[in-house]
């Protein structure tokens, strides 16, 4: 009840530095400004120093954002040492009209604020800052703090922890960047999925022909390519090509009520895939098609389409690897002739999954701290989601537990319009942080055996 009353007695000044924050347009995508986003990492630095942080520091890489890098040695020797990880960068705010009120103009709503980045990841930021306030810049564990600045658009920190891994040694690290499966439930995230995107393209004619003296036996680009993008899933919707690891799942879910409300479908329509929501979402595939060269059906021409091309984006199993996942796709679409025609498949990015081990001290000392904070055991869940820097930072220190919990909640419209933060998922975040490094500070020196 200490700690809590202590954080109580923090959340008006977290809250006010909170919209501080999340009002700079800290957008990190080419075509926008860079000034936003050096405000917002002075200002966190600003708050990281005000909050009883000796060493700040600034690293710097190519067409990267800074990032924030900061340190509070062990309170003594053999005390453990946490990373602590945030982003303060946002997603664009997407169609203005959209918004109930200015995007970067934080505004009230019921039980929170609504601005673009104030739930993913400012939220999560204050969190680390509230952490450090509670204990006066001296907690019981040693501290690394990184906050970066472009994780939405990404860039070249993703792959940067394992070259320098003394800066990112650590014996745990609260990757702050996500939250609850629902407001009130606390949850521990165990697994990300890891992401791949292939463009596959069919082109038959030098230009496009009358579809009345040539359609029925000149091949058709778009028929053929729509063909293909049909074989990538069964009848009931579940994904087709052969390889892609598919497991049970048997942690928390959501409801199929919560799921058709958070992603607005509409009334009537059934969802695709057959099994748990947890196995479609989480530990197996998922195969979208996110965008298509086709004419335009408002000025349609009666002509058979001479090209058209896919883009696919593939999310897989967080155990498999992500090279093979890549290799499944790109073979299935490969072996197919559609009429007979050849196709053009070209590999693009991947990136690997994550599944975090559990059972160490640091996952039985934030199974307390969750409990602690929210009065009910935490639920555990995977996320479709990649964060990139999760697997760099895994490299970098290799021994360390990863630890998925935050501020966020999954109904919090991240990367949508009208994004929110609730004051008591952030407050509890809060207390979830202190009494962690409390928890673990004392597991980890009660059980040396255990230390990984």
């Amino acid at each position: 009840m200490e700690l809590e009353s202590r954080v109580d007695g923090l959340m008006d000044g977290l809250g006010a530095d909170l919209e501080r924050l999340a009002a700079i347009p800290s957008i990190a995508f080419p075509g926008f400004p860079p000034e936003p986003v050096e405000q917002a990492h002075d200002l966190v630095v600003e708050l990281l120093r005000g909050a009883g942080v000796p060493h700040v520091e600034r690293i710097d890489l190519p067409d990267t954002a800074p990032v924030v890098y900061g340190e509070i040695p062990p309170p003594q020797p053999g005390a453990p040492t946490v990373l602590l990880y945030g982003h303060y960068d946002v997603q664009p705010p997407g169609d203005a009209a959209l918004w109930l009120s200015p995007p970067f103009e934080p505004t009230p709503v019921e039980g929170g604020l609504r601005a673009r980045g104030i739930a993913d990841d400012k939220s999560n930021v204050l969190a680390h800052v509230g952490m450090l306030r509670v204990y006066g810049g001296r907690p019981p564990v040693g501290v690394k703090i990184v906050i970066e600045g472009q994780e939405e658009y990404g860039s070249a920190f993703d792959t940067y922890p394992p070259t320098d891994p003394e800066r990112f040694a650590c014996d745990a690290m609260v990757i702050a960047d996500l939250g609850n499966l629902r407001p009130g439930t606390p949850t521990l995230t165990t697994g990300l999925r890891g992401a791949a995107e292939v463009t596959v393209e069919v082109r038959t004619l030098d230009e496009p022909r009358h579809s009345g003296e040539f359609g029925g036996a000149a091949p058709d680009a778009l028929l053929a390519l729509l063909k293909v993008l049909a074989t990538l899933h069964d009848v009931h919707g579940d994904v087709a090509v052969e390889g892609l690891r598919r497991d049970p799942w048997d942690g928390t879910t959501y409801t199929e009520e919560e799921f058709r409300s958070l992603a607005g479908v509409r009334e009537g329509l059934p969802l695709i895939g057959s099994g748990s929501l947890g196995e479609r979402l989480w530990s197996g595939p998922a195969i979208t098609v996110i965008g298509l060269d086709a004419p335009g059906v408002e000025h349609a021409a009666s002509a058979v389409v001479p090209y058209a091309r896919a883009k696919l984006n593939l999310r897989f199993h967080p155990h498999q690897d992500p090279d093979e996942a890549l290799a499944k796709l790109v073979d299935h679409l490969r072996a197919l002739r559609p009429f007979g025609i050849p196709l053009t498949v070209t590999p693009g990015d991947t990136g690997p999954g994550y599944e975090a081990s559990t059972g160490g001290p640091a996952y039985r000392a934030a199974l307390a701290a969750l409990k602690e904070a929210w009065g009910e055991e935490a639920s555990y869940v995977a996320t479709g989601g990649s964060i990139p820097l999760v697997n760099g930072l895994a490299k970098a220190a290799p021994g360390a537990e990863v630890l998925l919990f935050g501020a966020q909640d999954s109904m919090c419209n991240l990367h949508a319009p009208n994004e929110r933060v609730l004051f008591s998922e952030l407050r509890n975040t809060v207390v979830a942080l202190s009494a962690f490094v409390r928890e673990y500070a004392e597991d980890f020196g009660a059980r040396p055996g255990d230390r990984s």
